[in-house]
């Protein structure tokens, strides 16, 4: 049976014998245990200028026995790096029916480094037993590009937004396919108000990515954030449109945003002159319980109300009144307006 197959991502070997043993026991392997019934040949996604197993996007219809011998055959030989992760879907009239993450998970020293840095990344009060083994991964092996992006991400936590984007430059530099560098990279231009290089970076993400990753749909949803506060409507309506018609999966942390997102799409509306369609956008914002945002529900009640009032549909007095005895100052002055 054929099936959507996309891979894509990186492994570094650190050093030519690593590389070597890899490249010889992929060819072993792929004529003894599979016959040859494989995606790739050696000399495809093997560079020894690089010492890396390098596939920047394979999208492809393949046989299912090729796509398993394949992604057994990957893990196998990522075991010799010492860097990178692989991304591996196998897809059903778009649906996902198989997912393999792959990265180094050895016993040599920057591969556990890296790995007790990372886990240490999401954990509160532990950034600086985090920048530690960050730091002893990238001294034993000094083209560690992921572990460059988690010491970043540890520095933006830090408040050390330059300590960051040096970080970031070095990560993007080692692995320019890296969609998370770019992300976080765009995250201390936002909190430098430094809105086009946010952009830029942000743009970076989504095309690094492919769909299925959450990454891509936060680039997104980042992106319209950012156009709308430049007031660039038209193209903050296409990221945001995409965004809030996407179906998530219930762990995907976007779901938590879509409230977020339909009150944005809704001022991005507005800005089009789409009364109708922005009165729907808030209140789609207004029947989600839970979300990441700290939107009040006065102001969304505020902006459906003004929306209304725009789109010439009645009740508008209502919500704008009701914003204003939930505090909402700026509904109390708009109540005068319209009285």
């Amino acid at each position: 049976m054929l099936q959507k197959t996309i891979i894509q991502g990186r492994i570094e070997f650190g050093t030519e014998k690593a590389f070597n043993m890899a490249c010889k026991m992929f060819e072993q392997r792929a004529e003894s245990y599979y016959k040859n019934d494989i995606i790739f040949e050696l000399n495809e996604i093997f560079f020894k200028e690089e010492l890396s197993l390098n596939i920047p996007r394979f999208v492809k219809q393949v046989y299912s026995k090729s796509l398993k011998n394949t992604s057994v055959l990957l893990e196998y030989v990522t075991q010799f790096g010492v860097s990178g992760e692989l991304n591996l879907w196998a897809l059903d009239e778009g649906k996902i029916i198989m997912f393999k993450h792959l990265e180094p998970n050895s016993d040599k020293v920057v591969v556990q480094q890296y790995k007790k840095g990372k886990s240490l990344t999401e954990v509160v009060g532990r950034e600086e037993e985090a920048i530690k083994a960050l730091n002893k991964a990238i001294e034993k092996y000094d083209r560690h590009a992921q572990a460059y992006e988690r010491r970043a991400k540890v520095n933006f936590l830090l408040q050390k937004e330059h300590d960051a984007i040096r970080d970031y430059n070095k990560s993007i530099g080692l692995d320019p396919n890296n969609p998370y560098a770019y992300l976080g990279k765009a995250e201390v231009h936002l909190k430098k108000n430094e809105l086009e290089e946010a952009i830029e970076n942000l743009d970076s993400a989504i095309k690094k990515s492919v769909a299925l990753q959450a990454i891509h749909w936060t680039s997104r949803r980042l992106k319209g954030k950012v156009h709308l506060r430049l007031e660039q409507y038209e193209k903050a309506e296409f990221e945001l449109k995409l965004f809030t018609k996407r179906k998530f999966e219930k762990n995907n942390p976007n779901n938590k945003w879509k409230r977020d997102a339909f009150f944005d799409y809704g001022k991005v509306l507005l800005g089009l002159n789409e009364f109708a369609k922005a009165v729907e956008a808030f209140e789609r914002s207004l029947d989600i319980d839970k979300g990441n945002d700290t939107i009040s529900p006065a102001e969304k009640l505020r902006f459906r109300g003004i929306a209304k009032q725009k789109a010439g549909q009645n009740g508008f007095k209502k919500d704008i009144k009701e914003a204003a005895n939930l505090g909402d100052k700026e509904a109390v002055e708009l109540l005068k307006s319209i009285a």
